[in-house]
This record gives C-alpha cells, sequence and structure tokens, in this order.
C-alpha cells in the first residue's frame, strides 16, 4: 500500500515538468512516417521541423528528402548544397532495406542512431568485426578500416554507411577495386584530413556502385544517420 502511494505521488510530482514543447496538429502527427517519433510531441516536433525545411529546401525529388533530413540532423541549411547523389542511389537503398540487407556502419555512434524499427537489417559496426584489433595492429591501420577489411566477405549487397572515419572509405573503395560490390555506399565521413578526397573516390570509382556523399570537410554521423532512417522511412511508405 506504502509503495502504491509512493508511486502515484511520484507521478503526480511529474506533471509540472510535462507540459508539451509544442503545439500538436492532429493533422501532421497523423502524417508523420517517422520511425523514431513514437509520441504525439515527438511527432509533432518532426513534422513541424520537416514541414519548415520543404519550404527551404524544396519538396520536388526523392533527392530532396534526404537534403531536408540532414539539413534537420545538424541545423545547417547549407549542407542542402554540398550533398551528392550517384548512380540512383535512392531504389538501391531502399531495395536493399526491403531485402533486409545488413548495414555497416564505421563506428558505434552510426549504430545507435540508425532506427531499429522498420525494418529487419542487421546494423554491424565494422569495429566488432576485428574486436581485439589484431588485424589494425598488424598492419598499422585505422581499427575502422580494419573492420571492413575483415568483414569485406560480408559487404556484397550490403548497405555501408560511414560518418567519422575517411580510412574506412578508402578502404571500402580499395575493396570494390577488388571486387567487393555492395548495395549503396552513404560516405559522409567529417574532417579535414582525406575526408573530402575519400568522397572523391567514392564518386570516381570505375565500378559505378549507388553512392550518396557529399563535398568539402562537413559530413558526419548525422547525416549518416539521416540517409539510413530516411531509406527506411521511404521502404515503409512503399509497403503500406
Amino acid at each position: 500500500m506504502t509503495t502504491e502511494k509512493s508511486a502515484n505521488e511520484s507521478e503526480e510530482n511529474l506533471e509540472e515538468f510535462t507540459e508539451l514543447t509544442v503545439e500538436v496538429d492532429p493533422e501532421l502527427v497523423k502524417i508523420c512516417t517517422d520511425s523514431g517519433a513514437r509520441t504525439e510531441e515527438a511527432k509533432a516536433i518532426y513534422m513541424k521541423s520537416r514541414t519548415m525545411i520543404r519550404e527551404i529546401v524544396g519538396n520536388s525529388t526523392p533527392e530532396d528528402r534526404f537534403r531536408q533530413r540532414c539539413v534537420i540532423a545538424t541545423g545547417d541549411l547549407s549542407v542542402a548544397d554540398i550533398m551528392r547523389f550517384s548512380h540512383d542511389p535512392i531504389p538501391a537503398g531502399v531495395e536493399a532495406i526491403k531485402k533486409g540487407a545488413p548495414i555497416f556502419v564505421d563506428i558505434n555512434m552510426v549504430k545507435a542512431g540508425i532506427t531499429k524499427v522498420g525494418h529487419s537489417s542487421e546494423v554491424i559496426c565494422v569495429l566488432d568485426e576485428d574486436p581485439s584489433a589484431e588485424i589494425a595492429n598488424r598492419y598499422g591501420i585505422t581499427r575502422t578500416s580494419a573492420g571492413y577489411l575483415a568483414a569485406k566477405d560480408k559487404l556484397d549487397g550490403s548497405i555501408i554507411a560511414i560518418g567519422n572515419a575517411p580510412s574506412a572509405l578508402i578502404m571500402v573503395c580499395k575493396l570494390i577495386e577488388k571486387g567487393v560490390r555492395p548495395a549503396l555506399i552513404i560516405g559522409l565521413p567529417v574532417g579535414f584530413v582525406n575526408a573530402a578526397e575519400s568522397r572523391e573516390m567514392v564518386r570516381n570509382l570505375k565500378i559505378p556502385i549507388p553512392s550518396i556523399s557529399c563535398v568539402g570537410t562537413r559530413g558526419g554521423t548525422p547525416m549518416a544517420v539521416a540517409c539510413v532512417n530516411e531509406l527506411v522511412a521511404i521502404a515503409r511508405e512503399s509497403e503500406e
């Protein structure tokens, strides 16, 4: 009895903290397809952001949806102008999601951000492919590069999403030159050493692999996650 009373009192004490931060428009909530937004407030926030950004970025092509999502993820309107879509990446990525293709990511932060619902794809951090860093230490390469090297026999037909490590994206390009065939590369590593160069390598591959990338030094985990989650959203919509 005492425990039940304490629980009720605790719930009552939360009321003063739970006022919604946005006005909830039922019509917007109803059309929200983002799997990461579970509550009415979350859906309202997401759709309000999406509606605002659509007016600025545009909403006439499938690519615009990815630009919108990356702008929301970064809070930076200018990222819409630096994104590049090569060899029809959206249909390729949506088809891979529908098939339940594995998603190989460079770091756990990317893995953590990818929605867990709306798809059956396993999300694999390549750091776990070389868990003791044996390959990395043997050859003196980065752990993310070693992870993709260790996973090379599993990458055919997969989605590769890189938001942090340019060295990992360079490794993926080398593997493609040797015959590896992922379904899609989301190559958005951030930084000042090899970030721009690694993405240029993806766009200039002799074998035309579908890819989403950007130019310059910007990119990062939020953009990589945003692209994967948008693929999931589109895949879900196409099956409804």
